[in-house]
């Protein structure tokens, strides 16, 4: 067996997220699918972060399980000739051993975008236009009530059965002039399903109705329950930007 460290970005509006479902075309699956039309072998595929339906990544890592071994530059040109346009490899590396893309990671990035004018049709795809005024001020104190080690239980999918308290080491807001777009940058080591999203949907939701307090969120966050009426961002705002991991036994996934 070998094993290789892949970095790959992906528009996820298409597929079913990252993981593997039976019945659904994810990004996993077609990666898989298309290295054995390549190398007629089937092939192991573990990402370190299981994306959602919809939610793109820039810096997704994954390790793969090969029956067979081929040259790392060779692989990747020859497996991305049979990817569709909206799935690339980035980079492959060859591996001494077989390590879990989970061990060593320091710190992930997610970033979501929104806008606050009707974006163009090149961008609209990666962002959530809301059409209320977005109070900025009141969005960075309310991204900042996230910031530090807390019981995130309020702001996940609900059915989290791992332990919900994380830390989330930073939080920005800036604009991308490119894009005519606001960022929201959200820094971490690990998150729960959906807890990027229902904290985006939260503070936009507290900085754009004139009704709602800061209090208001916090409350919501020390009740530890994610039954309340705060709403979910959209999928397609949100992207994995990029995984950090510790420099041991060879694997370096800063390398993108």
């Amino acid at each position: 067996m070998t094993y290789y460290k892949i970095v790959v970005a992906y528009d996820g509006t298409n597929y079913h997220g990252w993981q593997f479902q039976p019945n659904a075309t994810t990004v996993s699956q077609v990666l898989a699918d298309a290295f054995s039309a390549v190398f007629f072998k089937k092939v192991s595929i573990l990402g370190a972060s299981r994306t959602d339906t919809g939610v793109h990544a820039y810096g997704q890592v994954a390790i793969v399980q090969s029956p067979i071994h081929i040259d790392a530059v060779i692989l990747r040109r020859a497996w991305s000739k049979a990817l569709p346009s909206d799935i690339v490899i980035k980079s492959v590396e060859k591996l001494n051993s077989l390590i879990h893309p989970h061990d060593g990671v320091i710190q992930k990035t997610y970033i979501y975008h929104f806008f606050t004018e009707r974006p163009m049709p090149f961008v609209q795809r990666y962002g959530w236009f809301i059409h209320r005024p977005i109070d900025l001020d009141v969005l960075r104190s309310a991204l900042n009530v996230f910031v530090g080690t807390h019981d995130f239980r309020s702001f996940c999918s609900g059915d989290d059965l791992q332990d919900t308290v994380k830390t989330i080491d930073s939080v920005d807001v800036f604009y991308v002039a490119d894009w005519n777009a606001y960022r929201i940058e959200i820094k971490g080591k690990s998150f729960l399903r959906y807890m990027v999203r229902r904290i985006v949907g939260a503070c936009l939701e507290i900085a754009s109705r004139k009704h709602l307090s800061l209090n208001h969120l916090i409350s919501v966050f020390k009740q530890t329950n994610p039954c309340h009426t705060l709403p979910n961002a959209p999928a397609k705002g949100l992207i994995l930007e990029r995984i950090e991991y510790a420099k041991r036994g060879g694997f370096d996934a800063t390398k993108h």
